[in-house]
């Protein structure tokens, strides 16, 4: 029959990650809670704050596919000239 060592395969698998979770939990690494920690408080954003936030997005965004619409010509432009530097 075909699958055998596939199956054996399956098996020792899950033999090894047995074993490692039974070391694991030996050192105690899986352990603790966190009932004492103690979350952040943010302050929250006003709207003058979000809107400046979204201005500086839109504006990144912008200088970015500036950057990319030059890298692109740029590199087009080297193809052509290498294409017709090789035609002739």
């Amino acid at each position: 029959m075909g699958g055998e060592g596939s199956m054996m395969a399956a098996n020792n698998s899950l033999k090894n990650n047995r074993s490692l979770l039974l070391k694991r939990r030996e050192k105690g690494a899986l352990t603790g809670s966190y009932s004492n920690v103690k979350l952040a408080e943010f302050p929250e954003a006003t709207p003058e704050q979000l809107k400046e936030i979204k201005k500086n997005i839109l504006k990144e965004n912008r200088i970015n596919r500036i950057k990319q619409i030059i890298l692109f010509l740029m590199l087009f432009l080297t193809f052509v000239l290498i294409f017709f530097y090789l035609k002739h």
